[in-house]
């Protein structure tokens, strides 16, 4: 199975926080990094440094999508906090189901994770229908 990882972050989380996120979401699949075939967040979160280097780690394809386009996918945990910041009420669940084609599923809707730096990272994962390719 492969999968998509939705990203979100606080601005300037570390690389090890978003990767500890990364980890821990994939556990909770049972699948290793090796099955991640990209990664996806915010079209406002194209410079941050701990998304842009965990793709390049894994040699992910990194998408990036208006928080417009965002807004239009159905997601089961919207946040009017994240809305009023982001201009879309989900950033990860949105990206990953984008970037994973149609049909696709989340396998983890919303994990959540807070590093050592005292940032968030927010991970989604989405399961890629096979018969999309």
């Amino acid at each position: 199975m492969n999968v998509i990882l939705g990203l979100g972050c606080d601005r300037n989380a570390s690389l090890m926080t978003l990767n500890t996120a990364v980890e821990q979401a994939l556990a909770l699949t049972g699948l290793g990094k090796s099955a991640v075939a990209g990664a996806a967040s915010i079209d406002k979160k194209n410079d941050e440094a701990a998304i842009l280097q965990l793709a390049a780690d894994n040699a992910w394809p990194l998408t990036f999508y208006p928080a417009e386009r965002l807004a239009q996918v159905p997601v089961p945990n919207p946040s009017e906090v994240v809305r009023q910041y982001m201009g879309t009420p989900a950033v990860a669940e949105a990206a990953a189901l984008l970037a994973a084609g149609p049909r696709a599923e989340l396998l983890v809707e919303k994990y959540k994770y807070r590093g050592e730096d005292g940032k968030n990272a927010t991970v989604s994962i989405a399961s890629i229908n096979e018969n999309n390719i």
